[in-house]
């Protein structure tokens, strides 16, 4: 396994539990799940492209 692919599966998991499903964290929108979001998106690209 490269560090692409466990930076991508760290970034999975984050994405996961950024989404606001408790109580506490439903005040807070999609924004911390779509800056994650966004952070994959790049990440897998610069991956599939070979630059990391």
């Amino acid at each position: 396994m490269g560090i692409g692919t466990i930076l991508i599966i760290i970034l999975i998991l984050v994405l996961v539990g950024a989404i606001p499903s408790w109580p506490h964290s439903r005040g807070w929108g999609y924004g911390p799940s779509g800056v994650i979001g966004i952070i994959l998106v790049v990440l897998l690209v610069m991956v599939l492209t070979g630059r990391v």
